[in-house]
């Protein structure tokens, strides 16, 4: 028993439990935010341009004989309903957070990428090494500042250049 708990324990600090706590609730706060912009500012236009239509409001009633006219009021009285306009809502919900989450992973792995030093991220070296001493040296450099030796014939911009 105290094993397990040790084990519980090296993992409850060693920072898992504590980053996907902050995950979870950065999530639910931002599955607010994406929510209330589709209902507030995304499906209004939408509604505008199809006459007003109310997509929250949209439902088929599956009893024999329709007789309510708003789905809160067949909600409220137990009516067997398909809210398709609920579900439109939710699908562009999860359209907007899975492209969100889809351009963070691609910054996260573009970052990966430039430090892992991916040759399809081109980066300009700014240092050379010296071929006397072996010492790094800024890339421009006609002298090595840790030897003293002079650098020549050093390619710059393809062409080749004699330095004294």
């Amino acid at each position: 028993m105290m094993k397990i708990l040790k084990e519980f324990k090296e993992f409850a600090v060693r920072g898992n439990v504590l980053d996907l706590a902050v995950g979870v609730i950065i999530g639910a706060a931002f599955g607010k935010i994406v929510t209330s912009m589709v209902n507030d500012i995304i499906m209004p236009p939408i509604s505008k341009i199809l006459g007003g239509v109310n997509f929250k409001d949209k439902f088929i009633e599956l009893s024999l004989d329709p007789k309510y006219s708003t789905l809160a009021d067949a909600q409220a009285n137990s009516a067997p309903v398909i809210a398709y306009g609920n579900f439109i809502n939710v699908i562009l919900d999860f359209t907007i957070v899975a492209f969100c989450i889809f351009l963070m992973v691609k910054g996260a792995n573009s970052l990966r990428r430039l430090h892992a030093g991916d040759p399809e991220v081109i980066v300009e070296p700014t240092e050379k090494v010296c071929p006397y001493c072996l010492s790094k040296i800024p890339i421009k450099a006609t002298r090595c500042g840790h030897c003293t030796s002079h650098l020549e014939h050093e390619e710059q911009d393809g062409v080749q250049e004699g330095l004294s």
